[in-house]
């Protein structure tokens, strides 16, 4: 029976991606591990690895494609015995996501109830397809032969995101594949919380369409680019931060001279080719901050406040067609110099779009920095789960009243705190500021 290789889900939020290159050819004799293709997601470009053995007998999509679904099929593997030239993709064992990458967004929605008395359709996936990554980054586990657990994608996604084992589960879908209510099932039955990540909706049926009024613009008046998967993420989930998120700003000024002087001699003392930046700084400082005010790093869930033991602190690139945010791990750990080199190395590899999901996800606050562009202070919107983001502005001379109330020229900038009111309240956010504050006004406090 051929095998069917299908779009593989590269990240938590892909929903679709590009094509761009195929490593294989049909006749080529492939196996499990092989890497086959290279896939284009909202973020990043990954390889992806076969999980199957066989003959590639036929390239359903052809490389370049654009909007190719997850679970759709992309190319079908002829198993030994087979003659590649009679093999056909597997219909009936494809998953309903996968069978047109032309459906409407109702039409692929997860969540469908049945229509009246009509009884719902039993769950299809893909007997066979390509390796997926959970958010960790590791391989998921599908076993091969009698090994092989038959559960469709979806059920897949919900187990990884409720750690329920799939091995131990007895499927009701056709020929014993386990589907979505099994999955759930079990979640309930263990009595397992939901993930303490909250899931981003979809805004579709919220907002009104966004097109241009020819009576106003006329055609030829300008050019339309069409938008990448980037620009299409980004627009969504930020649309859904800012409607379904109430949020709120706290600004505060910070003087920077002691920070800006402990800097230079951080960098003197400093190894060659090591450089501390500010943004190294206010990255420790953040975390630090965390540990001090733990209220503040958390997270809204329906199921409760998740409160990180980590700071993991994600920190937005500009790149060509949007931004991303790298995240450093565990900030509160590391000193300067490891901040330092894993963010030069994030950053780069962000610009390449050669991070893996894991690199970019996960974060339990955010800073967003336009100092360099000289732009004063700003307010950033949330990038969900995460509770806060902070949005830094340029360190600048002002004329500072002192103690003994003259004036004095003093290295300033405005940070402004944007809070999720349902984790954080106005008296938090105001000691996780205070906080931040003073370590760096006090850069030595970093130390202790």
């Amino acid at each position: 029976m051929a095998i069917n290789i299908t779009m593989p889900a590269l990240s938590p939020t892909m929903e679709e991606g590009t094509l761009s290159k195929w490593l294989v050819k049909p006749g080529d004799t492939i196996s499990s591990g092989d890497v086959i293709a290279e896939i284009e997601t909202d973020k990043a470009t990954m390889e992806v690895e076969a999980v199957d053995e066989g003959i590639l007998a036929k390239i359903l999509i052809d490389a370049g494609t654009e909007g190719v679904k997850v679970n759709s099929v992309i190319a079908v593997l002829a198993e030994e015995g087979e003659n590649p030239d009679d093999v056909e993709a597997n219909d009936e064992d494809t998953a309903p996501e996968a069978k047109s990458g032309e459906a409407s967004n109702e039409e692929k929605k997860e969540v469908a109830p049945p229509k009246d008395d009509t009884p719902a359709k039993p769950e299809k996936s893909s007997k066979k397809q390509a390796v997926e990554l959970d958010t960790s980054g590791k391989l998921q586990s599908v076993g091969s032969g009698k090994d092989r657990i038959k559960a469709s994608p979806l059920a897949r996604r919900i187990a990884e995101q409720k750690g329920v084992d799939l091995s131990g589960l007895k499927g009701s879908g056709p020929h014993g594949r386990i589907i979505r209510k099994d999955v759930e099932a079990a979640e309930t039955a263990s009595g397992q919380p939901d993930s303490p990540v909250a899931s981003v909706g979809s805004p579709d049926g919220l907002i009104l369409p966004q097109v241009l009024d020819d009576r106003v613009y006329a055609p030829d008046s300008y050019e339309l680019v069409p938008l990448d998967g980037m620009r299409k993420t980004v627009a969504k989930r930020l649309t859904t931060s800012f409607m379904q998120v109430p949020h709120f700003p706290l600004e505060v000024d910070i003087t920077l001279d002691k920070l800006l002087a402990a800097r230079a001699a951080i960098n003197a003392a400093a190894p060659e080719g090591v450089k501390v930046s500010v943004n190294d700084m206010l990255i420790k400082a953040s975390a630090l901050a965390l540990m001090t005010e733990p209220d503040c790093n958390a997270s809204y869930t329906d199921k409760g406040i998740a409160y990180h033991k980590g700071a993991h602190i994600s920190v937005a690139v500009a790149i060509d067609g949007g931004l991303i945010t790298p995240v450093i791990r565990d900030a509160e750990q590391k000193g300067l110099r490891e901040i330092s080199e894993e963010m030069k190395d994030l950053a780069t590899r962000a610009r390449d779009r050669k991070l893996k999901p894991q690199e970019y996800s996960g974060g339990t606050f955010s800073i967003s920095n336009l100092g360099m562009f000289g732009i004063k202070s700003f307010g950033s919107i949330i990038n969900p789960p995460e509770g806060m983001i902070m949005s830094v502005g340029a360190g600048e001379k002002r004329a500072v009243v002192l103690e003994d109330g003259s004036l004095a020229a003093r290295s300033v900038m405005t940070v402004t705190l944007t809070c999720d009111h349902r984790v954080i309240g106005g008296a938090e956010g105001a000691k996780w500021l205070q906080a931040f504050k003073r370590f760096v006004e006090t850069p030595e406090a970093m130390l202790l």
